[in-house]
């Protein structure tokens, strides 16, 4: 699974990109790792009193990439980075309200790929969407002491299956509609959404 990711576009880019406020985020762009903040597309109530209304913009807010596990976890300190079932009680509350569904945008995932028998070693890929070049990844927010997020992953397509992997983040098409669902929708419409990303459209980067 993804460890770290590029977002290489300002808060502006972003902005325009997606149809969202900006407001004061001051996001430059550069790599995102586990544990620190990054810029996230929001549609929910954050800021704002009571449920989403309709027709609520989109609002660039920064979140640390990381939710605190539950309280049985084996690392307590170790934040959650990713969905890998959907159907959890840990997550289900917050995926089937919509309002806690996020935008999580980027340039560049990277991934480890298989041993090299030779070396012992494992090399480092990174990938991209070469009809998006900048994309934006299916994710869910939660609040406590600190706000975060994680992402929502899918079965690997064959390009990470190749690397060595079975799950790889679901990456939402370039369609407004299918990033509106995702934010918006109920469950039945968005879950849909979580599938693997074409080949044929992912390169190295």
């Amino acid at each position: 699974m993804t460890v770290l990711y590029r977002l290489d576009a300002s808060a502006a880019a972003l902005a325009e990109r997606f149809g969202a406020a900006a407001g004061s985020d001051p996001w430059s762009g550069g790599t995102i790792a586990p544990g620190r903040f990054a810029p996230v597309l929001t549609a929910g109530r954050e800021f704002v009193a009571g449920p989403a209304r309709p027709g609520q913009p989109l609002r660039l807010i920064p979140r640390l990439w990381g939710v605190p596990p539950p309280p049985n976890a084996s690392d307590p300190a170790r934040g959650v980075l990713s969905v890998r079932n959907a159907d959890s009680p840990f997550w289900i509350g917050n995926l089937r309200n919509s309002e806690f569904r996020c935008l999580v945008p980027a340039t560049a995932l990277m991934v480890w790929g298989r041993v090299d028998p030779a070396t012992g070693r494992r090399r480092q890929h990174w990938l991209g969407c070469t009809d998006q070049p900048l994309f934006a990844m299916a994710g869910v927010w939660k609040d406590s002491e600190v706000p975060s997020f994680a992402l929502l992953t899918t079965e690997a397509n064959a390009l990470w299956r190749e690397l060595g992997h079975h799950a790889m983040p679901a990456i939402l098409p370039d369609d407004p509609g299918a990033r509106g669902t995702w934010l918006r929708a109920g469950w039945d419409r968005a879950g849909p959404l979580l599938a693997p990303y074409p080949s044929s459209r992912m390169a190295e980067v």
